[in-house]
């Protein structure tokens, strides 16, 4: 009797360690669409703000199911940075695979898109929220049948005509975009740490007013 609940004991607290182990994974998804010809255009931001990352973290990304990953690890955490190969219009996919794959939570989803309705650089981080429009979340919102995920929208502007819209975020960045994106680029590294490590809330305090 007493060796059974010693066993019990054991199975519970590896479940409870398992289970913290679990809560100190995030998916960091960066979404774009793969392929040279989309390389440095403003809809492929999620791409670029994971890649300065990866860099800065000194890890390469992978290719694998329905995406490529790269992973590493700060103040105990691991962080599993993604960039879908299913075109944006599919983000979806990939998204719940991997969050199912490495039984992520999904508040520890963390979805990084490009914004009209932004100017140039600037960053909202929201709790939920509609796809605004934006295809790559209306897609990942359809396939976890939630809109309650936090994302990070990074500003591009809307210097467009009418009509012009695909064209716009199809396009590369200007000369001048160019020179101060890498700037803006090393704010969204802190940002994403800050997600894992300082939580939601204090991510959004912090990173909103920059």
């Amino acid at each position: 009797m007493q060796l059974f609940r010693f066993i019990k004991l054991v199975f519970e607290s590896k479940k409870e360690t398992s289970s913290i182990e679990f809560m100190k994974k995030f998916l960091i998804v960066g979404l774009g669409n793969k392929g040279e010809k989309y390389n440095n255009t403003r809809h492929n931001i999620g791409f670029e703000v994971v890649d300065e990352l990866a860099l800065k973290e000194g890890i390469t990304f992978e290719t694998e199911k329905l995406g490529s990953t790269a992973k590493f690890r700060f103040k105990g955490r691991t962080f599993i940075l993604l960039k879908p190969s299913t075109f944006m219009n599919l983000s979806g996919k990939a998204v719940k695979y991997w969050l199912t794959k490495e039984k992520i939570p999904l508040e520890n989803l963390l979805i990084i898109c490009d914004d009209l309705n932004l100017p140039f650089g600037s960053i909202r981080v929201k709790a939920k929220g509609s796809d605004g429009g934006h295809n790559g979340l209306k897609d990942i919102n359809a396939v976890l049948q939630t809109q309650k995920y936090a994302r990070f929208r990074f500003g591009v502007g809307a210097e467009f005509s009418k009509g012009r819209q695909s064209d716009f975020v199809l396009g590369e960045w200007s000369s001048d975009q160019k020179e101060l994106l890498q700037d803006r680029l090393a704010i969204a590294s802190k940002l994403i740490k800050s997600f894992g490590t300082a939580g939601l809330n204090n991510t959004m305090n912090t990173f909103n007013r920059t």
